[in-house]
C-alpha cells in the first residue's frame, strides 16, 4: 500500500484521508467556527472567571500561604479579558485569553494544593 504525504493530510492508496492537524490548528478552527458567538464567549468568560477564579486568590493566600503574586496574576488575567472583549479583539484573541487564564489559574490551584 503506497502512502503519500501532502501539507496537512496523509492519503493512502484507497483514498482515505487522515487529518494531521496539531493542537494549535484545531484551536484556530474551533475559534473560527465560533466567530458569530463572540459576545456570548466574552460574557461566558467573564462570568466563569468571576465565579470560579476571582475567589481563588483569597483561598490560596489565606489557607495555603500563597504569595500575593497569585492575586496580581488572577486580576491581571481577568482585566486582560475585559479589555480584550471591550476593545473589539477577535474571537481567537478572546478565546486565547480565556484559555490562558484557565490554564494559569488551574495550574496555580494545583501547585499550591500539593
Amino acid at each position: 500500500m503506497e502512502q503519500t504525504i501532502s501539507a496537512s493530510r496523509w492519503t493512502t492508496q484507497s483514498g482515505q484521508k487522515i487529518n494531521l492537524h496539531n493542537l494549535h490548528q484545531k484551536f484556530n478552527i474551533f475559534c473560527d467556527s465560533q466567530a458569530g458567538n463572540r459576545t456570548a464567549w466574552f460574557l461566558f468568560a467573564l462570568v466563569f472567571q468571576g465565579v470560579f477564579f476571582l475567589p481563588l486568590p483569597a483561598v490560596l493566600i489565606y489557607y495555603y500561604g500563597a504569595p500575593v503574586a497569585v492575586l496580581a496574576l488572577t486580576l491581571g488575567l481577568f482585566f486582560a479579558n475585559i479589555i480584550a472583549g471591550m476593545g473589539g479583539a477577535g474571537i481567537r484573541t478572546l478565546l486565547g485569553f480565556f484559555a490562558a487564564s484557565l490554564v494559569a489559574n488551574l495550574l496555580m490551584f494545583v501547585l499550591f494544593l500539593l
